[in-house]
């Protein structure tokens, strides 16, 4: 992998983060009738898809967005389980599984 590589990865795991940290503050936005938490939601999101378009540039556009979309989803998913007190039936979890799973096959099928 090069150096360009590893930055674009990089890029890629700060999208993720801000596009899961924007998510977070869709529940505090309350339909977006909340200025500061909807400011940031958008905000969030614009600095998520900005670094992704980046990152695009030396990586493949589809295992990325893969990695980047069950990541972000299993995080997200897993957040809400944590932050939020929500439910962790063991179908959530297996969901939670097999969205790893799919990834890492995309990820097989691109080398």
């Amino acid at each position: 992998m090069s150096s360009q590589q590893a930055l674009a990865w990089s890029l890629i795991a700060a999208s993720v983060a801000a596009e899961v940290a924007g998510t977070m503050a869709l529940r505090y936005a309350d339909g977006f009738t909340r200025l500061m938490p909807s400011v940031a939601v958008c905000a969030l999101y614009g600095v998520a898809i900005w670094l992704m378009s980046i990152a695009v540039r030396q990586l493949e556009v589809g295992p990325t967005y893969a990695v980047w979309a069950g990541s972000g989803t299993a995080l997200t998913a897993l957040l809400g389980i944590v932050w939020f007190d929500e439910s962790a039936h063991a179908a959530r979890l297996l969901g939670l599984a097999l969205i790893v799973l799919g990834v890492v096959i995309i990820n097989l099928g691109a080398r």
